[in-house]
């Protein structure tokens, strides 16, 4: 894992694709937490969900911070650096109820 990140000032506010992961509600999939990408604002699962749709985002589109969205976290992460850093001041505001999936 990296000391630091090239890619901090990629960091953009945006507005989420969708109030849950977005290929999972598509497909009635289930997830455990959400990532949302701060180049583009799409929403997706985690690597501990079935399908990790954040990440196939990132590998689809080389988009490299993602944000722990649910509940939103404080954190970020950069996929090519290995890098996780604090967005405690720029955290990704919900613009509503996110579906929750229970097992």
């Amino acid at each position: 894992m990296s000391t630091s990140c090239t890619h901090l000032d990629g960091i953009h506010d945006v507005t989420p694709s969708a109030a849950g992961c977005e290929e999972c509600l598509k497909t009635g999939s289930p997830w455990v937490h959400l990532r949302i990408c701060r180049t583009c604002g799409h929403v997706g699962c985690c690597d501990s969900s079935p399908n990790k749709h954040a990440t196939k985002h990132y590998h689809a589109t080389s988009h490299p911070i993602i944000e722990g969205y649910d509940p939103p976290e404080g954190w970020g992460w950069c996929y090519v650096d290995e890098f996780f850093f604090d967005l405690t001041d720029r955290k990704t505001p919900h613009p509503g109820p996110i579906p929750r999936f229970v097992p």
